[in-house]
């Protein structure tokens, strides 16, 4: 079933959560850091120094709450700004490579991979719903953030494919190879901006080996 909702449809938070919103929001991906997913509704109201009546206007329930805490730390991850008309072999690549650089700095924060190690370890125990939350508004909808452009880039075709999901899964993978896990497993990796736009580059590189076509191979301008 997919779960994946707007910032919208969580109580009364708007597409885009207000400052004071997204204060709280950053308030629980502390706490996540801190504590794991050990932590109250009290305990948010406190280190937001907001009513616990005013979160459950905003945001419903402590679901809610842990509901647009990950739709807030994934908006992070943008496929950014291209236009179809536009798009040819140098817009996508760059656009793809903006996106896979902003998705392993997001994946390698400390705020994701405390999010992402709470709701793995609430899905195994069946303690809460961030499991679902956490997949739903976070990888599945990234998946469909980035889709779109995939699509135009099929449309134009500058890139090949049968199944869009199957690609997408495809530069998923390419993208974040063995980092998350890493990560979530403990081991002190850090990504310097340099590293992280390497690893980008060289990802969108061997997507385009598996998928591009000749239209988007880069031009060779002879001079004499």
């Amino acid at each position: 079933m997919n779960t994946a909702i707007k910032f919208s449809d969580v109580a009364n938070v708007q597409d885009e959560p207000t400052e004071r919103q997204q204060a709280v929001l950053d308030a629980v991906l502390e706490l996540m850091v801190e504590q794991g997913g050990d932590f109250s509704i009290s305990d948010i109201a406190r280190r937001a120094s907001c009513s616990k009546e005013t979160l459950y206007k905003w945001f419903g329930d402590r679901d809610g709450i842990l509901t647009a805490t990950v739709q807030w730390q994934a908006s992070k991850v943008r496929a950014g700004n291209w236009d179809v008309q536009h798009l040819d072999a140098s817009a996508l690549r760059q656009s793809l490579e903006d996106f896979a650089a902003n998705w392993l700095t997001v994946i390698s924060s400390p705020t994701s991979i405390a999010l992402n190690r709470v709701g793995a370890g609430q899905a195994a125990s069946k303690k809460s719903n961030l499991g679902r939350i956490v997949l739903a508004n976070g990888r599945f909808a990234i998946g469909e953030r980035l889709k779109p452009l995939l699509e135009a880039a099929r449309g134009r075709g500058l890139v090949a494919f049968d199944d869009t999901e199957v690609a997408f899964r495809t530069f998923f993978g390419l993208v974040g190879r063995d980092v998350q896990i890493r990560a979530l497993l403990g081991d002190d990796l850090t990504l310097s901006p340099a590293e992280i736009a390497a690893d980008a580059k060289r990802a969108v590189s061997q997507f385009f080996t598996l998928f591009g076509t000749a239209k988007a191979e880069p031009k060779i301008h002879l001079t004499k």
